[in-house]
């Protein structure tokens, strides 16, 4: 008899950087030169191997020579490189003014020959105001620098490491002989996009307790890396291309007090946050959209915003889902029909917060330290697709959320949730929107370190003991829902952070 199957694979990944760099430096008096110049090879490679076969003798063999039947096999192999040519040079005078520039040139195998390679700077300059002559009797300001920079940085991240050749499937033979289809569209003018950096900002600590810093950020990106919808009549769902400009714009502060600093006690709070501004200024094709089935890109827009019907609520004499939609005279009318509804789809937000950031304290008390870390984010908007598939009757069987038990049953019923209905066919409208603005606690540490007397008799230098918590929780608009770690909006069915309690021993020989 003959039974069971075997399944062997190999990935391997190969990745290494070369490295040549040259730098000089020369102070003399109150100035001080620094030079850098150098060469940077990156070169990735990931190759796989893979053989599946069934019907093994028993016995505890488990080659793939000993199984019967070949179900399949396959190998892969990619290839990423980046050549990258820089210098750098700054010079300081009497550690009151700073200056700085650089400049590189990428070149990156994602991109054709003719468009590989891109050139990037960038210019900055600062000033300690603190060490000027008409500041020293202003002694509770112990810094105060003043900053600004401006420069291109490159963008290859194109989601393929291939993204300007035309690739070929060639898993479909044609009886013995090899048959190929084509799968991508090529692009050979696929370059870089080039980000423009405009930073302003100050630094300053005041009364030897509290840190502040605070700067203005304003981003132009250029040549965005996009991949383009094409109609289902051209066989090919899109394709890779540079297909406009965005801007985003914003502050971001930092803010840490020490309320109590003192040799036997130390309390620090940190505040930090942060604000973005985005808005798509400009799209190839006579700034024609480019639409999903739930979100737009649009000019004058939030990139990444969600394009989606009207809701208008649940009939509660029927219980079916109402929207609303506009005549061709500008007049807002209720419909039950799906096509009038998905075409008068509105822009609804996006996921991009009015404000992000975190809050932090450390505390400590002779031997004893506790600090907690958290995250937040205010405003934006999500779409939890997870929990709108269990709100779903599509698949009678599958799992329900128990907000179900809201559904329309009988007339009369004011609910919004309308009546069930194997294989409905749901359309995204702006009530399925939920906020997602969010509060996490990250950390939780409580530690204690053994005084001297007692670590040195057993002869360590200093021994701490200490228990911690990662994840410990997140509060959000709907429960089971995790908006931290995606800007573009959406959760699926994606593992969120798992809490975790350690204890630990640290130990100085």
């Amino acid at each position: 008899s003959v039974s069971g199957r075997i399944q062997k694979s190999n990935l391997t990944s190969l990745g290494y950087t070369f490295n040549q760099l040259l730098s000089y430096n020369r102070s003399f008096g109150r100035h001080n030169l620094d030079l850098l110049v150098g060469h940077e090879y990156y070169a990735y490679t990931e190759s796989s191997l893979s053989g599946h076969k069934t019907g093994l003798p028993g016995g505890g063999i488990y080659e793939l020579d000993a199984a019967a039947v070949i179900v399949g096999t396959g190998s892969s192999t990619d290839n990423d490189r980046i050549e990258s040519y820089l210098s750098r040079v700054s010079y300081s005078y009497d550690d009151k003014y700073y200056i700085s520039g650089s400049w590189r040139t990428d070149g990156s195998s994602r991109f054709a020959p003719g468009s590989r390679w891109g050139n990037f700077w960038s210019a900055g300059a600062s000033w300690r105001i603190s060490q000027e002559e008409f500041m020293k009797d202003v002694d509770w300001v112990d810094n105060l620098t003043l900053k600004f920079s401006y420069g291109v940085q490159g963008n290859n991240s194109v989601g393929s490491y291939y993204a300007y050749q035309a690739l070929y499937d060639t898993s479909a033979p044609n009886a013995t002989l090899p048959g190929a289809t084509l799968n991508d569209v090529a692009n050979a003018e696929l370059t870089w996009e080039s980000n423009h950096n405009l930073n302003t900002g100050i630094e300053a600590r005041l009364f030897n307790r509290l840190d502040l810093s605070f700067e203005f950020y304003n981003r132009k990106t250029l040549d965005m890396l996009l991949s383009y919808p094409l109609p289902i009549s051209s066989g090919f769902s899109g394709y890779y291309r540079n297909s406009g400009e965005m801007r985003n714009r914003g502050i971001e502060f930092a803010v840490t007090g020490r309320i109590i600093d003192r040799k036997d006690m130390q309390w620090s709070v940190t505040w930090m946050g942060a604000t973005v501004n985005n808005k798509v200024l400009k799209l190839t094709d006579d700034g024609q959209d480019i639409t999903s089935s739930t979100q737009i890109i649009r000019e004058g827009e939030t990139l990444y915003s969600y394009y989606v019907s009207r809701s208008a609520g649940v009939d509660p004499m029927t219980g079916e889902k109402m929207y609303w939609a506009t005549d061709d005279e500008g007049h807002d009318y209720i419909t039950k029909d799906l096509t009038e509804a998905q075409n008068n789809r509105v822009v609804a937000g996006s996921r991009i917060p009015d404000l992000y950031g975190s809050l932090s304290t450390a505390f400590r008390w002779k031997n004893l330290d506790f600090s907690i870390s958290t995250n937040y984010s205010i405003g934006g908007v999500t779409y939890d697709g997870v929990y709108y598939e269990f709100m779903s009757f599509y698949y009678p069987a599958q799992a329900k959320h128990k907000n179900l038990l809201r559904a329309w049953k009988k007339p009369g019923d004011v609910t919004d949730v309308p009546r069930y209905e194997i294989r409905e066919t749901p359309i995204v409208s702006d009530d399925k929107l939920i906020d997602a603005s969010y509060f996490s606690i990250k950390n939780i540490t409580l530690g204690y370190t053994l005084p001297k007397a007692w670590t040195s008799k057993i002869g360590f230098k200093a021994a701490r003991i200490s228990a911690s918590v990662d994840n410990l929780y997140i509060f959000t608009h709907l429960k089971g829902m995790d908006p931290q770690y995606s800007l573009t909006g959406g959760t699926s069915y994606d593992y969120t952070a798992t809490r975790t309690v350690s204890f630990n021993l640290d130990l100085k020989f």
